[in-house]
């Protein structure tokens, strides 16, 4: 094959980098995390993942959806520049370092026992449901941010969400090429060019935004915010890390399909597992989002047929550049809520579908009467129970509660023979 030119590699790295940008840049939006920080994190944890790995393995690291659920619950409306801000943030930080040490335990494990037994703890039957739970207990949140404006139900908003779904579905169904791999950027764009007629866009944000995001005393005093270990905090996130991890594996199974190597023997998924982990603390330290391996930029592999892993690393740092740029956070700090609120709508919605396609896939049997009561149990503690209290102020989140509920449960019922089905 002939050599790549700088040029060529550069552009292929671009290339990944739009791949991730519109569902890494989203969780920022949705959270209140800052998105200069969350590019530079991704951009970073993606270097820091491919060291661990012995680069070999052609993944980019984004912004994991996962968590944000757990995020929202403990920033609320809270914004930068709101008095009690900085405290939610330190405690999402020590959560978040948290839920990495969390994965970098397991990776431990695992190195020592085999990923066989390890992966006992969590059968398809409970991350499947766990992952659909998380999914739709953030599905409220879309639906207002996507239907109100100001705090009220505007009209006008549901023109703008359509807009915005219909171009989302229109690219992920008709486009082709990398066209079909980037609805959510598109649909940003298509809600922004409504929202103006509309009457909705404030830049405000773009014209007080620093060239150099890392000048601006805003953005560092979140880098050098200390993390605090508060235990709702820690409760609401850590646990999540025990769905995400099995969502990696099947992301590493799948890049490697793509690639034709075996990345869970070599470089070994206890590897692959500690370099999301440690990816995840270092964004937690910093005050960016969880990360997460991105199906996103597989695709691209699969179209591009280019496996190299270094064009992965070229992509992370692009991503680490446009971090450094602030006028780029200022632009998406600009995105209209109801946009936001009309690609949560698909987003949410995804992550509940990826939990029904574990089942699916895994050929669980839901006529099974032990699956079937797990699942009961799961969906409806994770989707009716807010949170529970522990003690004093700690509380333990509906999610955390049910995926404890569904490990329990898996260890202790026994399978039986017609638990998979077989056709």
């Amino acid at each position: 094959m002939k050599e790549k030119t700088s040029l060529q590699r550069i552009v292929l790295g671009l290339q990944h980098v739009l791949a991730m940008f519109g569902a890494t840049v989203l969780v920022p939006a949705l959270t209140g995390l800052n998105t200069s920080i969350t590019l530079f994190c991704a951009g970073a944890g993606t270097l820091i993942f491919h060291s661990v790995t012995k680069r070999k393995v052609p993944v980019f690291l984004g912004s994991s959806f996962a968590f944000m659920g757990g995020v929202i619950s403990i920033i609320g409306e809270s914004r930068m520049g709101d008095a009690d801000y900085l405290d939610k943030l330190a405690a999402v930080k020590g959560a978040l370092i948290i839920a990495g040490l969390v994965y970098v335990l397991f990776a431990l494990l695992i190195k020592i026992v085999g990923y066989e037994k390890v992966n006992r703890l969590l059968p398809p039957i409970v991350t499947g449901p766990i992952i659909i739970v998380i999914g739709l207990r953030l599905s409220g949140s879309g639906i207002t941010n996507a239907t109100t404006w100001n705090g009220a139900f505007n009209p006008k908003c549901l023109v703008v969400s359509l807009v915005v779904l219909a171009t989302i579905i229109g690219f992920s169904v008709y486009a082709k090429g990398i066209f079909n791999l980037m609805p959510i950027l598109f649909g940003i764009i298509a809600g922004f060019i409504v929202c103006g007629f509309m009457g909705f866009t404030n830049f405000d944000a773009v014209k007080q935004a620093h060239f150099i995001a890392f000048a601006d005393k805003d953005i560092m005093k979140q880098v050098l915010l200390l993390p605090t270990f508060k235990a709702d905090a820690i409760l609401a996130l850590a646990p999540i890390a025990l769905v995400t991890m099995i969502e990696h594996v099947g992301d590493i199974t799948t890049n490697g399909a793509v690639v034709g190597k075996n990345f869970i023997e070599d470089p070994g998924v206890h590897r692959t597992i500690l370099g999301d982990g440690l990816a995840t603390m270092f964004a937690g330290l910093l005050g960016g989002p969880a990360n997460t391996t991105y199906g996103e930029n597989t695709g691209v592999l699969a179209v591009t047929k280019n496996y190299d892993p270094s064009i992965i690393r070229i992509a992370a740092v692009i991503a680490m550049i446009l971090g450094v740029f602030g006028k780029i956070g200022g632009v998406i700090t600009s995105i209209p809520t109801v946009v936001s609120g009309a690609i949560s709508i698909v987003l949410y919605g995804m992550i509940s579908a990826v939990g029904a396609r574990i089942l699916i896939n895994s050929k669980i049997n839901l006529g099974n009467s032990r699956n079937l009561m797990i699942a009961a149990l799961i969906l409806v503690i994770g989707i009716g129970c807010d949170s529970i209290p522990v003690a004093g102020n700690v509380t333990i989140s509906g999610l955390a509660l049910a995926a404890v509920c569904g490990i329990v449960l898996a260890l202790i019922l026994p399978e039986g023979d017609d638990a998979y089905l077989t056709e």
